[in-house]
């Protein structure tokens, strides 16, 4: 935050260390004692009364998809423990970076929040020119959840696990090919860590959208693939495709018959792609934490859960402090991923 009232410089070279973290929003009593003085003063006047007017949740990108769901699962709800309204507002563009610089530069207040995706942890290195720094120029408010990845691969490929699919690669080098949705994407760098934690070679396809790369696996122009668990299961319970691993931390409510990647054959491997609300730097503490309480509870709520759990995503609960953590962490983890793919989407 340069000048501001947190010194988040120190707190990132702390989050860094926890760049290979499996769990998502576990920090160790010792990283949450030495984070302790990031925390920012706000006096009664700040916070007596707050929200004392509307509040705007900005979504750096279009109306639609995962990001609106949790909106219109959290608005609501909030707005009715408030008594004042949590506005809705869509300011899409250059993958999620416009929306986000204009949260950066609002009022610390707590009227302005922002809605993150993974992206916002990889486009330092997938960008040259990125108009905000994601840990000086924010403070973490809540985690919201995560969206963990299917490994799958097309039916005729002779492999029925993980360990299976790293033996058939290195026996095979550069004759896999993986489609995602796009260069830069979760379905793209999830891979990409693959190879890396593995020392296996495939070759990478990107699509534009995850479908036409299913659709491509299915026809077996490409063997692999890694989309979200919704895109993928259907076609998996057809019997057209074969699931190898999830890649979260664990195993998926969603396909519980399926192993973690980490669990079947590569420790430590995590990938997901998650969603968390952050606010401006030098956003008072104690808005961040009226904010951080009203947010678990609402997201806890068994309806609520429900309802994100059909569209494959998994309800993550976390302190601002844990949260911060593993946005350092993610920062670091993907930078050493982008760096050594060479990927960038200037």
């Amino acid at each position: 935050m340069g000048t501001s009232m947190c010194a988040f410089r120190r707190f990132a070279s702390a989050g860094a260390a926890l760049a290979n973290a499996s769990v998502l929003f576990v920090s160790t009593a010792g990283l949450l004692a030495s984070m302790s003085h990031i925390t920012c003063a706000a006096t009664p006047t700040q916070t007596q009364n707050y929200p004392a007017r509307p509040t705007r949740l900005i979504i750096p990108y279009p109306p639609g998809g995962p990001r609106d769901i949790q909106a219109r699962l959290l608005g609501p709800r909030l707005s009715e423990v408030w008594g004042q309204s949590l506005v809705i507002d869509n300011r899409a563009g250059a993958s999620g970076i416009i929306g986000t610089a204009l949260a950066a530069k609002a009022q610390p207040d707590g009227y302005t929040l922002v809605m993150i995706s993974s992206g916002f942890a990889t486009a330092p290195s997938l960008y040259a020119k990125v108009p905000f720094d994601p840990l000086r120029d924010f403070t973490a408010v809540a985690p919201l959840t995560s969206g963990p990845g299917l490994l799958i691969v097309n039916d005729a490929l002779p492999v029925r696990s993980v360990k299976e699919l790293i033996a058939y690669a290195h026996a095979h080098p550069g004759q896999l090919n993986y489609g995602s949705a796009g260069n830069g994407v979760p379905s793209h760098l999830s891979v990409e860590l693959f190879k890396m934690m593995t020392g296996t070679s495939l070759t990478h396809v990107p699509y534009k959208g995850m479908a036409p790369a299913i659709n491509d696996l299915l026809g077996g122009q490409i063997q692999v693939s890694l989309p979200t668990i919704p895109a993928a299961l259907p076609h998996v319970q057809a019997g057209r495709v074969r699931a190898l691993g999830v890649s979260g931390v664990k195993r998926s409510p969603a396909a519980p018959q399926v192993p973690a990647i980490a669990e079947a054959g590569i420790p430590g491997y995590v990938s997901t792609n998650w969603y968390g609300i952050v606010a401006p730097a030098g956003t008072p503490s104690a808005i961040v934490s009226k904010l951080n309480g009203e947010i678990t509870r609402t997201l806890t709520l068994p309806e609520v859960r429900t309802k994100l759990l059909a569209v494959g995503m998994e309800v993550q609960t976390g302190s601002p402090t844990a949260f911060e953590a593993f946005l350092a962490a993610e920062v670091a983890k993907w930078a050493k991923v982008v760096k050594a793919t060479g990927v960038r989407l200037d």
